[in-house]
């Protein structure tokens, strides 16, 4: 069976969960899911930054208004129960944690764990942080120890 760790960032879409399980072909895929939830307020001018740059001027706007930090973590528990669901369904081995604390940290570790054959980086398109690879993706290269695959998102949740 072959081992993957899938970093995201929001529920998985039906697009998204076919685009991920179909990438082995007919080879049985185990899935173990990161979701981090929603950074604070830091993270909020470039998440603004993408989505004007995205042409989603209506996102940018409303930025202030989603949950952030603490207020963040029960969405995101029930975004990750959604996307296990859904990868189950799919006919894959799936479980899944939030991140409690640094991203990356949690990344190696649970490829450490599970002796991940893979990573899996699925998100939104991040221009500020891919422009100067800060990306989780291209960080994570140099981290994990295993090859890092960048994808984004087949449509918005």
């Amino acid at each position: 069976m072959f081992t993957s760790v899938l970093m995201i960032e929001k529920a998985l879409t039906s697009a998204d969960v076919e685009f991920v399980t179909t990438l082995h072909g007919d080879e049985p895929v185990s899935f173990h899911v990161l979701l981090e939830p929603r950074g604070d307020q830091a993270d909020r001018l470039l998440r603004a930054i993408d989505d004007i740059a995205l042409g989603e001027l209506d996102d940018a706007a409303r930025e202030g208004e989603r949950p952030e930090g603490e207020a963040a973590k029960e969405p995101a528990a029930q975004a990750l129960d959604v996307s296990l669901k859904a990868l189950r369904l799919a006919g894959c081995e799936a479980d899944g944690r939030l991140v409690e604390d640094h991203p990356l940290d949690a990344l190696k570790a649970l490829v450490e764990e599970t002796g991940a054959d893979e990573v899996i980086v699925l998100t939104d398109p991040h221009y500020v942080e891919e422009f100067f690879h800060r990306d989780w993706a291209s960080r994570a290269r140099h981290k994990v120890g295993v090859p890092v695959l960048k994808l984004f998102s087949r449509s918005k949740a």
